[in-house]
C-alpha cells in the first residue's frame, strides 16, 4: 500500500469514526460523546508504539510488504476478538471489585516509567519463546509460499513462517491491550462505549502501519508521548481513590497536547 493510499484510507477510518460520535452525541449526549473521543484518541495513540513493534517484526523476518497486508488482516480480526473478551470481562471485574481500577492505575504508570526509561534496542524475534513453542508442535517450513499459512509436504502439515508471525503479531497485542484497555477504563467504564472506541481505532490501524512504515524516521519522539500518557491514565486513575476526580474533558485536552507536543517535537527534531 502506498503513503497516498494509505492516508486516504485512514482518513476515511477517521471520519466513520467521527461519524459514530456524532450520532452518540446526539442519540445518548454529551458525555458519552466525549468518553467515546477520549477512549479512541487514547487507543488510536498508543496503538502507534504497537505498530512499530510490528515494523520491526516484519523487518526482522524480510517479510516482504504484499504479504504483510495479510497478516495485519487477520491481526486486525483476532484483535477485535480478543478486545470483546479483554473489555466485557473487565467491566465485570471493575463492577464486582471497584478498588481494582486503583491497581490498573499503579500498573499503567510503572508501564510509562518502563517506556520511558527502557533504551531502544534491536531485537532478533526469532528467537521469540512463543515461536519456539509452536515449532515443538508442527513442523515449520524454512520459506514462504505466498500468503499461505499452511501447506502440505510429503503428505504432512506444515506451517509457514507467516503463520509464526500471525502468532507473534497476535501476542504482542495482547501484551498490548493489557495497557491500552485499562487507560480507557480511565475515562470510562460503559462497555459499549469502550468497545466501540477500541473497534474504530483498531480498523484504522492497518492503513495507519503502511503510512508509519514510510514515515518511521519523522516520529522518533512518539514513544516518549505515548509514555507520558500512560503516566496520566495512571495518575488519573489512583486519585480517584482521594476523591479527586477529573473531567473527561480536560483528559482529553491533556492527552491530545502531550501526543501533538511528541509528533511536533518529532517532526522539529527531523
Amino acid at each position: 500500500m502506498k503513503a497516498r493510499s494509505a492516508l486516504k484510507n485512514f482518513i476515511l477510518w477517521v471520519s466513520l469514526a467521527i461519524i459514530v460520535n456524532i450520532v452518540i452525541y446526539i442519540t445518548l449526549g454529551n458525555e458519552p460523546a466525549l468518553e467515546f473521543l477520549g477512549g479512541y484518541i487514547i487507543e488510536l495513540s498508543l496503538s502507534v508504539d504497537n505498530l512499530f513493534l510490528f515494523l520491526i517484526i516484519f523487518t526482522s523476518f524480510n517479510i516482504p510488504i504484499p504479504y504483510q497486508k495479510r497478516v495485519l488482516t487477520y491481526g486486525i480480526i483476532g484483535a477485535v476478538i480478543l478486545r470483546f473478551i479483554f473489555i466485557f470481562l473487565g467491566v465485570a471485574i471493575i463492577n464486582t471489585f471497584h478498588w481494582i481500577l486503583y491497581i490498573f492505575g499503579f500498573f499503567l504508570f510503572f508501564s510509562g516509567l518502563k517506556i520511558l526509561f527502557n533504551k531502544d534496542k534491536s531485537n532478533d524475534f526469532s528467537d521469540s519463546k512463543i515461536l519456539k513453542f509452536l515449532e515443538k508442535f508442527i513442523p515449520v517450513t524454512d520459506k514462504l509460499y505466498e500468503e499461505k499459512f499452511f501447506i502440505h509436504e510429503n503428505g504432512i502439515l506444515h506451517a509457514t513462517p507467516l503463520f509464526l508471525i500471525l502468532l507473534l503479531i497476535e501476542s504482542s497485542d495482547i501484551i498490548f491491550a493489557l495497557d491500552s484497555i485499562p487507560a480507557i477504563f480511565s475515562i470510562t467504564t460503559n462497555p459499549f462505549i469502550v468497545y466501540s472506541s477500541n473497534i474504530f481505532a483498531i480498523l484504522g490501524l492497518r492503513s495507519l502501519y503502511f503510512l508509519l512504515a514510510k514515515l518511521n524516521t519523522m516520529f522518533k519522539y512518539i514513544k516518549y508521548g505515548i509514555a507520558f500518557i500512560l503516566m496520566f491514565t495512571g495518575i488519573k486513575l489512583f486519585i480517584a481513590f482521594f476523591g479527586i476526580i477529573v473531567s473527561t474533558i480536560v483528559s482529553l485536552l491533556i492527552i491530545a497536547i502531550i501526543l501533538l507536543a511528541s509528533i511536533l517535537f518529532s517532526l522539529l527534531s527531523t
